[in-house]
């Protein structure tokens, strides 16, 4: 689900998509053409056996280099912009051999367990040593978007974030969801679960996917139980939301709790997420009991713990606000250069605009000088920046030509330090990142001797703060001040 998520994007932003795969499901297929997305369909493999030596290569069927023959085929001898591969079976040697179709190559991956050769990585996932996981694995000029606040969420998450606000109170609505297929029923355990409880005190929400091997069984569980049953649904999100506590599966599922704040009991269904759940749980993110035999009763016991528990479900709810704000795959976008800010170079037409802009309020209080700026010495500013070799002053545009931002580079040697701020519209609320992205496009592009930005932020700017953080710039160091006033 996360490559539709991003093929969806893409496909916003109205670029093509195509997805290769092999022995793909052919409700996926069809669902994937509604979308309108190409799709390709490798040849099966005659052989069905891979001798590779990596941990899943058996997922893949057939050996890697006859994989990306099939895969170069099915890309029809065109060169793409980017190919995204989201498979534990490829490693770089499959990326290598697929290079010469596309431009540049993005990999998804959580397992850290082999090299890539690609240039951008993705790892939405959570983990304690999570700045290490890939030393040795990727080239040293590889990006690395590393953690839950690029997951790729759809865009109804980062809306819905905006708006709920985190758990207080009690226990109202429950929502079951352990994925789109639940190969061993969890959801059935947890329908008998929730069926010891006092079921009248809550709305129960269960939710399954149309593959799900009991969904007859389960539909007459719930009418029998009173619960309720959404088959297939595209109201998750809403679901989400309106929930108060959710027992569920890990995996991209979790991020989508995280963001609209659901407090959730996150169970392991498969061996390859138990070190992102186990250290999730330890950053107070979910709650992930240890299960014994009987799943039944530590489901029971679980959730008796937390709808008993206020103040824990207050704590995931907050944590998990704050670490996923749903804005990850506009992230991922832009970090493929897919924006539509165009950055330009400030004109004299632009002199009144700025002065305006600067002057607001909500500017002036995060600027280091926050006085109100004269005319005058605002137009002996602003054509000594424009004079300046050394200074760069940018207006980033939407496509309709609306001006979104001011950016400003003040360059020494091969670094570069960045002013930032949006026009003081509501509708450039939350633009923060792609301009900056952007503008970070532009220099490199301009000015290839730059290899560093230095961005000073004022201890109040929390909001300049969180962007630079989230756009992967690193503290080096804090800067204390004290005001000494005279008592003459």
């Amino acid at each position: 689900m996360r490559c539709i998520t991003l093929a969806d994007g893409l496909k916003q932003k109205g670029r093509r998509t195509r997805f290769v795969s092999r022995n793909l499901p052919d409700y996926l297929c069809s669902m994937l053409k509604e979308k309108k997305h190409e799709v390709a369909q490798l040849p099966s493999s005659v052989s069905n056996i891979a001798s590779d030596d990596l941990k899943h290569s058996s997922w893949l069927e057939c050996e890697q280099e006859q994989d990306a023959v099939d895969t170069a085929n099915a890309l029809g001898g065109e060169t793409w912009d980017w190919i995204v591969v989201d498979h534990y079976a490829l490693d770089h040697r499959w990326e290598s051999m697929l290079r010469h179709v596309a431009k540049k190559v993005m990999v998804i991956d959580d397992l850290a367990d082999r090299r890539h050769d690609c240039d951008v990585l993705l790892d939405q996932n959570l983990y304690v040593d999570m700045q290490g996981r890939y030393a040795g694995k990727v080239s040293a000029n590889c990006k690395l978007l590393l953690g839950p606040q690029y997951a790729l969420l759809r865009n109804e998450f980062g809306v819905l974030h905006k708006v709920v606000k985190p758990r207080i109170g009690d226990v109202k609505r429950i929502l079951v969801f352990f994925g789109g297929v639940d190969a061993d029923n969890y959801t059935g355990h947890a329908i008998e679960a929730l069926s010891r409880l006092a079921i009248d005190k809550f709305h129960i929400d269960i939710v399954i996917g149309a593959q799900h091997p009991c969904r007859e069984r389960i539909i007459e569980l719930c009418s029998a139980y009173n619960f309720r049953c959404h088959v297939q649904t595209n109201q998750l999100a809403e679901l989400m939301a309106a929930a108060d506590l959710s027992i569920g599966a890990g995996g991209v599922a979790s991020w989508e709790r995280c963001c609209v704040g659901l407090p959730s009991i996150v169970f392991c269904l498969a061996e390859n997420q138990r070190e992102l759940i186990e250290d999730a749980a330890q950053l107070g993110l979910i709650y992930a009991p240890e299960v014994g035999e009987d799943l039944t009763y530590a489901i029971e016991t679980h959730t008796l713990a937390l709808v008993e528990n206020s103040n824990l479900r207050n704590f995931m709810s907050r944590n998990g606000m704050d670490v996923v704000v749903g804005q990850g795959l506009s992230m991922v976008l832009m970090s493929l250069a897919i924006v539509d800010i165009e950055i330009k170079e400030a004109t004299l037409a632009d002199s009144e605009n700025l002065f305006c802009w600067r002057n607001h309020p909500e500017i002036r209080k995060f600027s280091r000088d926050n006085s109100v700026l004269d005319w005058s010495d605002h137009q002996r500013w602003f054509f000594a920046v424009l004079e300046d070799p050394q200074r760069v002053l940018l207006i980033g545009r939407a496509p309709d030509g609306a001006p979104i931002g001011v950016v400003r580079f003040d360059m020494q040697n091969n670094e570069a330090e960045i002013s930032i701020y949006l026009v003081p519209d509501k509708l450039t609320s939350g633009l923060g990142r792609s301009l900056l992205l952007s503008a970070e496009q532009w220099l490199a592009k301009s000015y290839p001797n730059i290899s560093q930005i230095k961005a000073y932020i004022l201890n109040k700017n929390k909001r300049s703060s969180m962007l630079f953080s989230r756009s992967d710039y690193q503290i080096e160091s804090t800067l204390y001040s004290k005001s000494l006033h005279s008592n003459d």
